[in-house]
This record gives structure tokens, sequence and C-alpha cells, in this order.
């Protein structure tokens, strides 16, 4: 089943510019969470030390060392996908959106697309050899296959309800769950003849269903808003409560179960199912996913790339995820090494790397305040900006932070310097500096967005409109970008003349603004996109946009055309930097920093 949407953001693709289908791997990577920040729905696990987990997005990882660290392997998708499920060390089958269905005889190190004959999404897939296997999903989907995916036939399961989960015990006998989302009541459907047939099992006391797992013919488990078990085949089930709502469910013998939550809750039960003993998972994200090895080892994955397993029978469960989910608002980089990004929600957040992005270290502000942006001159000296006016500065790379008097009480969006003491912040107010922020004078106005390419010259952006100065910003005046009901969020300048604008309008859509005469003329030039919030120039005609869904766009020609690349998430991306061609980096929403080498390619 799809995760619950208070956990996410759904994301729509990026409509207009490219299908999601034809995106290729690239060059961006997760630094912040790790190894990714994309909600993990599956996970197998194939032996001791291999196992594969898969979830939105066309994530696939896998780790090679019992859990402890994990790669990303190449999708060639990125349709989200659901589940994952392995006969041997080698073979497996993942399934998700759009009727997605993906092969390996590897191990997981490649993976090939397979023709299901659906466009439904597919939820669950269970095989009990290298050739017999079952996928369930939306609208009562069932395929079947009998050649190892090489033909998938579509099976009449009687019913358009969405079906979650199927186990099979052996060729012929199966069970598959599922309920509508957000609905009460769930489905059971139960097949001996390898699927010609599927007969309910449900009534109208069933709940809602997620997950279920047999051990043998007779022996199962289904999880959802209860949990139900069966040690007839599912002639008769067995209800009892369940502390939260219940994802997934491992049973790997008449005896030994696990379940995990949507609260990040594991229960683990050695007795069938009759009791339930709760575990602590170290986490209280969502829990999607669950697999068993044995009495001792199983793996658990779950929201924002959780990854966890045990190896003593769940008495202790170990986190291979690290970083933050907060939200990322802004970025600056002074070299290739050395950056900082700052955030203001759940809490505010300061992070910092010497080392590329490698790893990102926490610092203390002294405020509670949310932070919207952020800006360095140097490797010691910064400032960073947030709400009800906080204005911090450093000039220790930020190992201590000192409040400085913005004589405002409105938030401040943007902040940006031309050296050590001039610069300006921008909000529901402009303000500008000239002695490193010790004082700073209110220039009116308010803007979302501010660039400079000198002490005189520079422009601010906010909704349907573009400010312009030549003498530092004692006077603004409007220059004719924006459209009404336009709502810019960020604007760069690479000299005097060339400069970019970005934001959305009032149908949602992302706009992007270029001038090549200072901003006496603005081309205005549609993406097809949702809004967008952040870009970086590093020449006149190289740059990134980004912007909603995980929306990144490259142009080579000064934006007469852009191209759209793919970072591994749809999570929104609220602001790019790029030293260079090849450098950059881009921060967002679920605490979400990606970078790369390549330029994005």
């Amino acid at each position: 089943m799809k995760p619950a949407l208070s956990l996410s953001i759904v994301a729509l693709g990026l409509a207009g510019v490219a299908s999601r289908a034809s995106f290729a791997e690239t060059g961006w990577f997760f630094q912040n969470p790790k190894p990714v920040g994309n909600i993990l729905t599956g996970v197998a696990i194939l032996d001791a030390r291999n196992t594969v987990a898969v979830g939105w997005f066309g994530t696939i990882l896998r780790s090679s060392d019992g859990g402890e660290t994990w790669t990303r392997q190449s999708s060639g998708t990125t349709q989200t996908l659901y589940g994952v499920a392995f006969v041997d060390t080698q073979i497996g089958t993942a399934v998700g959106d759009s009727g997605t269905i993906l092969r390996t005889t590897d191990g997981g190190e490649t993976w090939t697309l397979q023709s299901s004959g659906v466009t439904e999404d597919i939820f669950g897939v269970s095989f009990v050899d290298a050739q017999i296997g079952t996928a369930v999903g939306d609208s009562g989907t069932i395929l079947r296959t009998t050649d190892g995916g090489e033909t998938w036939t579509l099976q009449s399961s009687g019913t358009t309800t969405p079906l979650n989960a199927v186990s099979f015990a052996d060729a012929n006998t199966g069970t598959a769950v599922g309920g509508p989302p957000f609905g009460s009541r769930g489905i059971i459907l139960r097949t001996t003849d390898a699927g010609e047939t599927w007969t309910p099992q449900s009534d109208i006391t069933t709940p809602l269903l997620n997950g279920v797992s047999f051990a043998d013919a007779n022996t199962g488990i289904a999880v959802g808003t209860a949990i139900l078990r069966t040690t007839d085949g599912g002639e008769t089930w067995i209800r009892q409560s369940a502390p939260a709502i219940l994802r997934g469910v491992s049973l790997i013998d008449s005896q030994t179960a696990w379940a995990v939550s949507e609260s990040g809750a594991i229960l683990h039960s050695t007795d069938g199912g009759e009791t339930w003993r709760l575990e602590d998972s170290g986490t209280t994200e969502v829990l999607i996913g669950i697999s068993v090895m044995d009495a001792n080892t199983a793996a658990a994955v779950g929201g924002f790339g959780i990854l966890l397993h045990t190896r003593d029978g769940g008495e202790n469960w170990e986190s291979a995820s690290s970083g933050t989910t907060n939200f990322f608002s802004a970025v600056s980089f002074v070299d290739s090494n050395t950056g900082w990004a700052v955030g203001g929600f759940p809490e505010q957040v300061i992070l910092r790397t010497t080392d590329g992005g490698s790893s990102w270290v926490p610092q203390d502000s002294g405020t509670t305040a949310g932070l919207f942006g952020v800006w360095f001159v140097d490797a010691n000296i910064g400032t960073t900006v947030g709400g009800s006016g906080t204005i911090l500065r450093t000039l220790d790379g930020g190992a201590t932070w000192t409040p400085q008097s913005s004589g405002t009480s409105n938030d401040l969006f943007s902040v940006f310097f031309v050296d050590a003491n001039t610069g300006w912040a921008v909000g529901g107010t402009i303000l500008h500096t000239t002695d490193g922020g010790d004082t700073w004078t209110n220039q009116g106005h308010s803007g979302t967005g501010v660039s400079f390419v000198d002490a005189s010259t520079g422009w601010v952006v906010s909704r349907g409109d573009i400010l312009h100065t030549t003498d530092g910003g004692d006077t603004w005046t409007s220059q004719p970008g924006g459209m009404n009901g336009d709502f810019l969020q960020a604007v760069t300048f690479v000299d005097v003349n060339n400069g970019w604008a970005v934001g959305g309008d009032r149908d949602s859509r992302g706009i992007i603004l270029r001038t090549s005469d200072g901003g006496v003329t603005w081309t205005r030039q549609q993406t097809g996109t949702l809004n967008l919030l952040g870009l970086s120039f590093v020449d006149a005609n190289r740059g990134w946009a980004v912007g909603f869904h995980g929306a990144i766009l490259h142009t080579t020609d000064g934006g007469d055309t852009w191209t759209v690349q793919f970072g591994g998430t749809f999570w929104p991306m609220a602001a790019v930097t790029f030293l260079d061609a090849q450098t950059g980096t881009i921060v967002g929403l679920w605490g979400t920093i990606l970078h790369t080498t390549t330029g994005g390619e």
C-alpha cells in the first residue's frame, strides 16, 4: 500500500518537460540523509550478508555487509517501487507504479524492465521459485508468471479493491489482502489452483490490510488496522488489536514473525502470532517493509531512508541511516570543500561541511528562529537570516554565531554580500549594511530574492515585481519583468547585463525570466514544471534552476533551452549553488542535500 499522504507531498512529476520514464540515472547523489532520503517501501534479505531495499522514485539499494552500508543501484526507472521478492541470492523481482516490474538475475547489480501488460500500480509480489510468481495491485489487479516474468498474465480477482500484498506458500496456494486507502474494511482473497480462481475470505468485520505472510499452506498472518492470524489456510481468522497501523509482516516459520508499523514500532512474535512483544526500533518514522531470514536476522525499512537490521532476534535494532530530516532553505559554498546549509522546520538547523559534503556537522546558532537564507564571503565570514527579523553573523566559520539587530520583526528570506562588509537582506523589507551587519539600514520595499554584481548594482524580486538599484539601494526602480500574479522567488546576475529570475505564476507553473540588458527587458521562459524556488549560474550560458517535485533544470545556452536532470527524489528543492560547471549542491525539504561533481549529468 502506498505510504499515507500525511507522510509526504504527493509527487506529480515534471509534467510538460519530460516524462518520468525518460529519466536515467544522473550525477546527483544524496549527502543527507544517507544513504538516501527517499521513502523505502520494501526489503528482501538474500542471505546473511546481502540485502536489497526498494522505494520511491525508482530507488534500489543493495547491501553486501549485512546491512551496515548501502549502495544505490541503477534501476532504470523513476517510478516508485513498492515491493521486492527474491527466491535466492541472485534472482529477484521489484514492482511499482504504472505496472512497473523489474527483474534481476545477479543479486541486484543490474535490473531489467519487464512488460506487465498493465498500467495499474503494483504494490506486492511473491515468487515460489525462479519461474513462478504473482503480483497484485490497484483496482484488484492480479498478475501471474510461470516463466520468470518473460510474460505476465492478468488473472480475474473478482474485485476492484486495491490489493496491497500477496503471499504464496507453494505454486498453487496463495493469499492476497488489501482495502481502499483510508478505508475501514479490507479484503482477503485465497487461491488453491495457482490463481485460476480467487475466493473472498473477508466479511464485514475484516480490517484494512497492508501486509500478509504465510509460512506454509495453513499458517499465515495478515496486518493492517488489526492483526489477523490463521492456522487453517484462511478458513478462519483470529483477530487481534494492533498498537498502530501495521504496514508489513514477515513469517518465516509457524512460530516466528515480525511486523512493522506507521509509528516506528516493531512487533515480534515467537508463538505464531498469539502474543506479540513490542521492540525498540530507535525511530518514530513510519516503517513499511520487513524481511526476515531466520529467528535472529531481520531487516526493516521506511520513511526518509530508514534502514534497520537486527542480528539478535530483535533485542537490538541498528540503523544504517544517518542525517537530519529538517527542511533546508538555503546553501552557500566558498570552495569545493567548505559550505553551509540552513533551515527552519521542524526546528532551526545549521550544518557545515569541510569535505565537500561527505560529512555535515551541526552548528549551534543560539537561536530557535527558522533560517531561510545564508551567505558566506569566505571560509570564516558569513551571515544567515530568518524568521522575525533574525540576522546572525559568524567570523569563525560558524563555530560561534552572534545575533545582529535588524530593526525589523519581518521575516527575512534571502541575504547577499559583495564583500565582508557590504550586504543586503530581503524579506518583508530590504535591509542594507556597510559595516558587516553592525548596523542595518531599512531601504523599504520587500522581496524574496536578491543579487548584486558590485556594491552599487543589484536586483530584488518579489511577487510580480523586479526592483533595480544602481546606488546600493538608496533608490529602487521597478523593472517590467514580472507578470500580474507571478511570484518570483530568486534572482541571480553574473554581470551587469545577464541575469535570471525564477518563481511561479498564478497557476503554480514554474517560470524563468531572462535579461541580457541589465533588466531593461526581461524574456519569459516557460518551463512547464511546478514552482521554481532557486537558481544558480556560473557564467552567461550555464545555469541550474530547482523547485517543487524535485525539479532540476539545466541550461548551457543562457536559458534558451532547458533540460531536466533527475536528482533521485521528487521532494521540493529550495536552493542550489554551483561553484563551477561541474560542482554543485542542492538543498530542500525532508533534509535533502544533493551533490554533483559532473554538472548533474
